[in-house]
């Protein structure tokens, strides 16, 4: 009894030294993760803590199990429509983007160490796939908002790129371990197997859990867990079956979280305890399997091979993968800087050790340096990358959302009025609303006021509204605190509706109107010279520079003016 309280007590101190230090971390810019990893450390063999912990098969277990509800999490979180502008850059990226990162920093590393350039590729494998669900947990803790596409780039490339670097490194033991297994078109059945079978009964089982989680009834933290226990039974199922369990479990959070759109949102809060739970957990395990005292003598090389990553390999692969679709330079620029390394490289770097390759250890040592590394690096300098790159949005305050129960198209939105508040001050009454969007009332000192006698909006006023669940992003801009001088800088200083003519606005500022575009409205000129335009774009049109304010179904309903172009906000055609 005494040994299980001892450990129950030391593994509750890691856990509560990790949480502490990493909120007080986060103020300068340290991602939480790194902390959880350090503070594993610090408990290991090496540390203070003295901890022998040395069983490779118990962290490849806890990191699977963690893998998957990560997987789960962020798929829930990924939107449909997202695939709109991101899908096919997002898929050349988890592909041929893994490879392409793969193959020059698996080479480099063998040069570095002068290792057969087997297990060199070996090591690339492992450190090819990247971790964008620690960016975007960065960018909402520093309030960054990235473009739409960018940030549907990277989340969707996140979460399906891991089954590439699994394959590539199950791929690489099998040929140092076993290369007569790979004669023929084994390997061509293998790579169809994994994905084939893993999108089939992904979407499979997932249209099955979001039939069973629209008709069970329960409470928030059972519906978490009834969601986490079928994301991990579809993922075992599918490694059973030989195909990428990561694949499936990625996409039945997809279409439950889809399926399910606004209800999903007390899920997404019970869902984020139990991503991060199964993060902290992971890390801190791997922290404690590392062995600090191995670290000196390869710290040079590690170095090399992670800043070559970094600086290199990510950046190449990300430009000749986006190549074909246009993206704007800035914006290539920092998806290449954000190739963040998380979980997974340490968790693959399991496999050889399980597998016995040689100098499994090496391959373990040089992971996580490159883990630790990305994290510091990149991780804490995600916010000002956004904003020296010209991908971020004008920061503005989230509401409050509730679902409506009945009706999941609907939402319950609560914004509270801020001092910077636009509508502070001004009479609900002369609110011009979207289109279905109806007040409820007003929360006023503890007391609920009719929306017709609540005159002028106060400060700590809370509105409630009731609206589509397609205008909550247009409610935020009218109701939220924003920073009234960094959007005028950035959208500009006159705000049209997208349906105006182009002619008349190109008559009132005398511009040269261009032959052809006579008859347009302001969102017809634009997606003349861009398709699948997303918030923050900018064209410029007979010496105007249209910014797209306000897109809703690919078109542009809200445009900003300037009269002079900036030539670092300009951009090429976005992918289509």
């Amino acid at each position: 009894m005494q040994a299980v309280d001892q450990l129950l007590l030391v593994g509750a101190l890691v856990m509560f030294a990790g949480i502490l230090l990493g909120a007080f971390s986060s103020r300068f810019g340290i991602p939480f993760l790194l902390v959880f990893l350090l503070v594993g450390m610090l408990a290991g063999e090496n540390g203070i803590g003295g901890i022998d912990f040395d069983d490779h098969w118990l962290a490849f277990f806890v990191g699977n199990l963690a893998l998957a509800i990560i997987l789960l999490d962020g798929g829930l979180r990924t939107k449909l429509a997202t695939f709109r502008v991101a899908l096919r850059p997002s898929l050349v990226l988890a592909s041929v983007g893994v490879v392409l990162s793969a193959l020059p920093t698996g080479l480099f590393m063998a040069w570095v160490f002068g290792i057969d350039w087997r297990l060199g590729l070996l090591l690339g494998s492992i450190v090819g796939s990247t971790d964008a669900a620690a960016v975007f947990a960065l960018l909402r803790a520093s309030g960054t908002r990235l473009n739409e596409r960018v940030a549907n780039t990277l989340e969707i490339e996140s979460g399906i790129n891991d089954p590439t670097a699994i394959f590539l490194t199950t791929l690489m033991i099998e040929v140092l371990m076993a290369p007569a297994e790979l004669a023929g078109f084994g390997l061509v059945r293998q790579l169809v197997v994994q994905f084939g079978l893993g999108t089939i009964l992904g979407l499979a089982l997932g249209q099955a859990m979001a039939w069973t989680m629209r008709r069970v009834q329960v409470g928030e933290g059972l519906s978490a867990l009834l969601l986490c226990s079928g994301g991990v039974t579809a993922f075992a199922i599918t490694g059973l079956l030989g195909g990428s369990g990561f694949v499936a479990v990625y996409l039945v959070g997809l279409i439950v979280g889809n399926r399910l759109r606004r209800t999903a949102e007390n899920l997404l809060r019970a869902m984020d305890g139990m991503a991060w739970l199964a993060q902290s957990s992971m890390f801190l395990l791997l922290g404690l399997l590392v062995t600090p005292a191995e670290l000196p003598a390869i710290a040079w090389q590690a170095l090399a091979v992670s800043a070559f990553l970094m600086l290199v390999a990510r950046p190449l692969a990300v430009w000749l993968c986006l190549l074909p679709f246009s993206f704007a330079r800035r914006e290539v620029a920092f998806m290449s800087w954000i190739g963040l390394r998380g979980a997974v490289p340490i968790v693959l770097a399991v496999f050889p050790l399980l597998a016995g390759v040689p100098d499994a250890e090496l391959l373990f040592n040089v992971a996580f340096v490159v883990v630790v590394t990305s994290l510091l690096l990149q991780g804490s300098s995600v916010p000002f990358a956004a904003r020296r790159l010209g991908v971020g949005l004008p920061p503005r305050d989230e509401p409050r959302v509730r679902p409506m129960l009945s009706d999941d198209s609907l939402a319950v939105l609560e914004f509270r009025i801020g001092e910077r508040s636009p509508v502070l001050g001004m009479d609900l009454r002369t609110l011009v609303l979207p289109e279905g969007a109806r007040v409820v009332g007003v929360l006023r000192e503890s007391a609920v006021v009719h929306d017709d006698d609540a005159g002028a909006l106060r400060r700590d006023d809370v509105v409630m509204l009731v609206a589509p669940d397609v205008e909550v992003d247009h409610l935020s801009d009218i109701f939220t605190s924003v920073d009234a001088a960094a959007r005028r800088r950035f959208y500009g200083d006159f705000v049209l509706e997208g349906a105006a003519s182009f002619a008349d606005v190109c008559a009132a500022y005398g511009c040269e109107m261009r032959a052809g575009f006579e008859s347009l409205s302001l969102d017809e000129a634009m997606r003349r010279y861009a398709r699948n335009l997303v918030e923050g774009d900018a064209v410029q049109v007979s010496g105007l520079l249209l910014i797209a304010r306000e897109v809703f179904g690919g078109r542009v309903v809200k445009v900003g003016l300037k009269l002079s172009e900036n030539p670092r906000r300009s951009i090429r055609p976005p992918p289509g």
